[in-house]
């Protein structure tokens, strides 16, 4: 099995203020924190001898590897992402950062925030601006009626409400 990785498809560079904060802040963790004790971890390991059948060398050195991709990823997405700190001066519609709240076209209530595509969140709800959910969304507003091509198929939704404070009680 070789190294090569397929490359990723292009995604918006934008971000919130609070998903940067936790990028810088993942990034400082992997750096200061992480790496120095897999460095150790790993020269113990080295130290013990015969590294072919040392499994605690080969973990490390995997371990080493996936840290050190995550931190070049990080370093250089960090330089390019743009953070979105203001809400947009229409506060009815639905743009990037906005909570909003949908019904399905079996009835059933959803409730999603747009933000950046490093910052998503299932359980949360906060869903990816490149996302065939949020691309259909976008600019919609409390009753208007929209489709989006989800992986299962289209489904149709109604917006209910938007707002930008945060999520809905």
């Amino acid at each position: 099995m070789g190294r090569w990785r397929a490359p990723t498809a292009a995604s918006t560079a934008v971000i919130t203020a609070d998903g940067h904060l936790r990028l810088k802040q993942e990034l400082d963790e992997l750096w200061r924190v992480r790496r120095p004790e897999v460095v150790r971890a790993l020269a113990a390991a080295a130290a013990e001898g015969d590294r072919s059948e040392n499994a605690e060398y080969t973990y490390r050195k995997k371990q080493l590897g996936e840290i050190d991709r995550r931190v070049r990823y990080l370093g250089k997405r960090l330089e390019f992402l743009r953070v979105i700190d203001s809400t947009p001066s229409d506060r009815s519609a639905i743009y990037f950062g906005a909570w909003f709240r949908v019904e399905d076209g079996d009835g059933v209530e959803h409730e999603y925030r747009i933000v950046g595509p490093d910052e998503t969140d299932a359980a949360r709800g906060w869903i990816s601006i490149d996302s065939p959910l949020a691309r259909a969304a976008l600019k919609r507003r409390a009753d208007d009626e929209f489709e989006a091509e989800l992986p299962a198929g289209p489904a149709r939704f109604t917006v209910i409400a938007v707002r930008y404070e945060g999520p809905f009680e």
